[in-house]
């Protein structure tokens, strides 16, 4: 063999072995994955480890006081606008922004987020003021909020026909249950007071430019849009969706109201 060529296989024989050992070495045991994600699974209980990514509110759907997730120290009550996804909208809706907004405040530990699941028709918008069986719904997970997690901070929140629900919920819960709502929030819909929540309390939210909101159009009939401008009636829709944009400082207000928690 000539000397080149042993010094090349002698080179190969000294890299690859540690090679082999160091592949071993960062391949832990299926056990070891199983204690390491332990405590993630009994703090979920039935649901999949959580996401502690920079969004960990990433789902169309939470249901955290009824599906037997522990009492937290903030329970956040949402229901979504007209035709969003799930009970709380997409990941990049209003509702999600709100709850990571939320928990990079207080901790996501601290955080328990319940949506408001009702048939949400744009026509119940328009019409009824909001979907009744979807306020009655949303009375009864303030009550059971109050009554199933005593020491908890109750966060009610709506947006658009959310809101119309908010308000109505509000109206039929005593003024026992409405003591233990620490912060009302509504966004995209018109100021007006939330039942028997103080003003301090309260926070309504509205976009500039967002007529739906200020009240600059009216609403019974729905015909005036017939003669309005094509784009200033898609620039107010755009308006009317970028609530999201205010999930910093609407979480802001609320960890102010939320304080002194664990």
């Amino acid at each position: 063999m000539k000397p080149t060529q042993a010094l090349i296989a002698l080179a190969t024989i000294v890299y690859a072995a540690p090679v082999v050992e160091q592949t071993k070495a960062l391949t832990p045991p299926l056990a070891e994955l199983d204690t390491h994600f332990e405590h993630h699974n009994k703090r979920c209980g039935k649901d999949k480890p959580p996401f502690l990514g920079r969004f960990p509110f990433a789902n169309e759907t939470y249901n955290q006081l009824t599906d037997g997730t522990p009492c937290r120290n903030v329970t956040m009550i949402y229901a979504r606008g007209s035709r969003q996804a799930g009970n709380v909208g997409k990941a990049n809706n209003t509702g999600p922004a709100l709850f990571n907004s939320l928990a990079d405040r207080i901790g996501l530990e601290n955080l328990a987020v319940q949506g408001v699941t009702y048939k949400a028709r744009r026509r119940d918008y328009i019409f009824k003021g909001g979907c009744n069986e979807g306020s009655k719904t949303m009375a009864k997970l303030i009550n059971q909020a109050a009554s199933q997690c005593p020491d908890t901070k109750i966060v009610i929140a709506g947006y658009s026909q959310g809101a119309q629900l908010l308000h109505k919920a509000a109206k039929n819960v005593t003024a026992g249950v409405t003591q233990h709502i620490a912060a009302a929030v509504t966004l995209g819909y018109p100021e007006k007071p939330m039942g028997k929540i103080a003003a301090s309390r309260s926070l309504s939210v509205c976009r500039p430019g967002d007529s739906f909101c200020d009240k600059t159009i009216p609403w019974k009939p729905f015909v005036p849009f017939v003669g309005a401008p094509l784009w200033w009636f898609l620039t107010m829709l755009d308006t009317h969706g970028d609530y999201n944009e205010n999930a910093t400082a609407v979480a802001n207000w609320i960890a102010d109201r939320v304080t002194n928690i664990g």
